[in-house]
């Protein structure tokens, strides 16, 4: 027999007693997360391809041949790491479709999670070279270093820290 839980009532069989203010089953919370999971990667996904995409095309451009080689070099990993942030932010799909029907939706979405917050630390990263770039060509190179490293801690603040912070502040 299960242990009561806080309201004095049995949990239903298959019911989780773990989860506060949710009466669920193990699927139905995998479920549950991964339809989140969805909608969150499909706001970072469109903003991810917008900014790829462009990325491609800077190399097309007439002035491109302008830049300096350190400017080239930044383009390089800038795209490379842009390269890399779309493979992130897709590979949950990948995920899902290739473990469909195979009973491991829980694992799917853990790993699924894990590859979306290494987007985001990818996506950090390209912002950054990204306005690096741009910025290199409009201001002084000291200059463009410090507006880029605020913008990184900013996004650091708004992505990483505040989440851990509020998370272990409702603990």
């Amino acid at each position: 027999m299960t242990a009561p839980d806080q309201g004095g009532t049995e949990p239903a069989a298959g019911r989780r007693d773990g989860d506060p203010g949710r009466d669920e089953t193990e699927e139905e919370r995998a479920d549950r997360r991964w339809t989140d999971l969805l909608q969150e990667l499909r706001v970072a996904q469109t903003g991810v391809q917008i900014l790829f995409g462009f990325l491609l095309t800077v190399v097309f451009q007439q002035r491109f041949h302008e830049l300096s080689a350190t400017d080239r070099h930044i383009y390089v990993v800038t795209v490379m790491l842009g390269a890399a942030t779309t493979g992130a932010f897709l590979g949950p799909a990948a995920m899902h479709r290739i473990l469909t029907g195979q009973h491991v939706k829980a694992q799917t979405v853990v790993w699924a999670s894990r590859l979306t917050v290494l987007g985001l630390a990818l996506l950090l990263c390209t912002m950054a070279c990204s306005l690096l770039l741009v910025l290199r060509v409009v201001v002084r190179d000291a200059l463009a270093a410090w507006m880029v490293g605020a913008m990184a801690v900013w996004f650091a603040l708004c992505w990483f820290l505040l989440p851990l912070w509020v998370r272990h502040r409702s603990r």
